[in-house]
């Protein structure tokens, strides 16, 4: 079965150690893929490729069945596509790499996840789980095989108490829910790093001094959004700036993940995202200069009266123009909401914001059928309900 692409180059994370390792494992650095069987691989463990675009593709299901044939020791599954997995995936590559260790680092999606037969788990020596903790068909299965994991979910803890006691005896799990993922990982390598020195040989470190300072600003803003904290200054401009890397983290294409990763600044994402905002700032203060405001009866004069728009075309913008009409609102002597209203996908949409910390806007959106927080909600109106709602200033 070919790939639809001649080549893939895939980074296994294989260097060598102090004295030169076998032509075959240097080869395993970039591998071409043919979606052919392994006739080296015992009849257990022989996988069979789909021709499927997902994670259990040909290219990540032979670069395990090579990883096999090479006898690597240590296989790395990172949560796809948290940026928490992907970082945690770049310091198991370091680790591996500074200490010369053969590593098969992959992927993980639970919408289309590995089967526990395609890992082959009795074939390595150490698996580790980076942002999810194991599954219940992975902790079931009798090998050898150290599974490590680390987590910061709550719904974490739940699925390690479904684990039988007799199963956990080769697990290590590290699940702290006041710690994000990438942190935690980031400390243990760094400290099992650190515990590798010795007289022959130079203290290493995970991360040289130059990239020490910025990653661990990155790891701080993962962390404050990881664990919904949304505290650190310019979070959400940098929530935004991240989101454009999104595509980036899947090492299986992107063979130059680890170096991009090690190149991230918060500073840059902060200053893309600030840079954003203000532009659609601009264009919804120009919008709401050529759209007179009008008053809106909340739950025909239930919830009070607020100022309100229609945007249809201009949807995207709703969450400035709520702000600003918010603002107006408060300054007329209403309520401090701001109500914009469009039709999406055949519904008419009313969007609540809020710029006052004391007034919740999911009063109203809950009271019909609708959801969010306290700043910012929304819900779908019937028309014939939305013209009861609204009287021309």
């Amino acid at each position: 079965m070919q790939l639809k692409a001649n080549f893939l180059r895939f980074k296994i994370s294989v260097v060598c150690a102090h004295k030169p390792l076998p032509k075959s494992q240097q080869s395993m650095i970039f591998r071409r893929f043919s979606g052919r069987f392994l006739t080296a691989i015992p009849d257990s463990c022989k996988l069979k490729f789909e021709a499927k675009r997902s994670f259990r593709s040909d290219a990540a299901l032979e670069a395990i069945a090579n990883a096999l044939e090479e006898k690597v020791p240590n296989l790395v599954l990172y949560n796809y596509p948290s940026f928490s997995g992907a970082f945690s995936a770049l310091f198991a590559h370091l680790y591996h790499y500074r200490l010369r260790l053969p590593c098969l680092i992959l992927p993980f999606s639970s919408l289309i996840p590995f089967r526990v037969e395609d890992l082959c788990l009795e074939g390595f020596e150490r698996c580790y789980l980076l942002d999810f903790v194991v599954p219940k068909d992975f902790a079931c299965q009798k090998t050898a095989c150290e599974i490590v994991c680390f987590d910061h979910r709550n719904s974490a803890l739940k699925r390690i108490g479904l684990i039988k006691e007799e199963h956990k005896k080769r697990l290590k799990i590290y699940v702290d829910t006041e710690t994000s993922s990438s942190k935690a990982v980031y400390k243990y390598f760094s400290s099992k790093l650190t515990d590798q020195r010795s007289s022959e040989v130079e203290a290493l470190s995970l991360l040289s001094v130059e990239d020490k300072t910025r990653v661990e600003s990155v790891l701080d803003y993962i962390e404050d959004i990881d664990l919904r904290r949304w505290m650190l200054p310019d979070i959400k401009a940098f929530s935004f700036g991240l989101k454009d890397w999104r595509s980036r983290i899947n090492c299986i294409i992107n063979p130059y993940m680890y170096e991009q990763l090690l190149k991230i600044s918060s500073a840059d994402l902060i200053a893309y995202g600030n840079s954003y905002f203000s532009s659609r700032l601009i264009d919804a203060k120009k919008l709401l200069k050529l759209n007179k405001a009008f008053k809106i009866r909340l739950g025909r004069g239930l919830y009070g009266e607020c100022l309100g728009m229609r945007a249809d075309g201009n949807h995207q913008l709703s969450d400035e123009l709520g702000k600003l009409l918010s603002l107006q609102s408060s300054a007329a002597g209403l309520r401090p909401i701001g109500a914009v209203t469009f039709v999406q996908r055949n519904n008419l949409k009313m969007c609540l914001r809020s710029t006052d910390a004391i007034t919740n806007t999911s009063e109203v959106a809950k009271a019909y059928g609708g959801g969010g927080t306290s700043s910012s909600s929304s819900f779908i109106i019937r028309m014939d309900e939305y013209n009861q709602w609204i009287s021309k200033l």
